[in-house]
């Protein structure tokens, strides 16, 4: 299928941030991720891509990196990450589908993607995409939401669920929202040339029962334990991964940054207002310090 006619999951316009995270009794469910992200996340680096940024939820916590590139499909979910963080040379916001970046090859030295594939119908071409931006040896955080995960095997082996948690096939239990088995993602990555370094399993305890019975402290202090055992098995909602690009990627040409995402040309024209591509004549926007690469 092209990619013009795959299905966005599209927040234009949601309050996601303050609704699910903010007010949403997801504070166990963020100081988690946050610890699973500072034990994966290099010290320093240049360039970071951050794909699904939406509001910056985590953008702070890469404060090792020169430069961020926030990318979303969505512009007003950018438009709260740019209240949030501000506007600095530090911080490029970009609106984009994950299924064309629109960057030039070997761009960045490192890239995050978290609780964004859970919404991606093909994970493939988003991960080839991803690997093609990247240099050799970039690091890839990757988050994952698990199929195989402890309630939904104890669900099947009750009979009350009707797939089967083990099989490599995943699961669409929702319009665009996905469960993937571990197996079947390591197999992705390795064929998008990415080898796993790390697993660590994320929110064992984000049952409503857990949160009622047990004092947040104890619960993120039991959940930081157990996140080591992503090496072994991964039966948690979340998986978060180290990967590494492997291979060879074209070293990204001084001076370049952007490419069109409609034909892929690297000498896009611009202004103060829009990126102009020289070759199918299309005008990207630029608005409020937002560069807007979608039609």
């Amino acid at each position: 299928m092209n990619s013009d006619q795959l299905p966005v999951c599209d927040y234009e316009g949601s309050d996601y941030q303050h609704s699910f995270w903010d007010q949403g009794d997801r504070e166990y469910e963020d100081r988690v991720e946050a610890i699973a992200l500072k034990r994966l996340i290099p010290n320093s680096g240049k360039l970071l891509l951050e794909i699904g940024a939406g509001a910056g939820r985590n953008t702070p916590r890469y404060p090792g990196f020169e430069r961020i590139v926030l990318l979303d499909y969505s512009k007003t979910q950018l438009q709260q990450a740019q209240e949030r963080l501000g506007r600095s040379t530090r911080y490029i916001y970009v609106v984009a589908d994950a299924y064309r970046l629109p960057f030039i090859p070997g761009l960045f030295d490192a890239a995050t993607m978290i609780r964004t594939l859970h919404h991606i119908s093909e994970p493939l071409l988003v991960l080839k995409q991803i690997r093609q931006v990247l240099q050799p040896g970039s690091p890839f955080l990757l988050e994952y939401a698990n199929k195989q995960n402890l309630k939904a095997v104890l669900r099947f082996m009750l009979r009350r669920q009707d797939w089967n948690p083990f099989s490599l096939e995943t699961v669409e239990f929702a319009r665009l929202n996905f469960d993937f088995h571990p197996q079947q993602i390591t197999l992705w990555l390795k064929e998008c040339q990415f080898e796993t370094k790390r697993r660590l399993t994320v929110s064992h305890f984000r049952l409503g029962l857990f949160k009622r019975w047990f004092p947040l402290p104890l619960l993120v202090m039991m959940d930081s334990l157990a996140q080591w055992t992503g090496k072994w098995w991964q039966l948690a909602p979340s998986v978060f991964t180290l990967n590494i690009a492997t291979g060879e990627t074209p070293q990204a040409k001084a001076g370049l940054f952007f490419c069109c995402p409609q034909c892929g040309s690297m000498h896009l024209k611009e202004s103060s207002q829009s990126l102009a591509c020289p070759e199918c004549q299309q005008n990207w926007l630029i608005e409020d310090g937002i560069y807007i690469f979608r039609k």
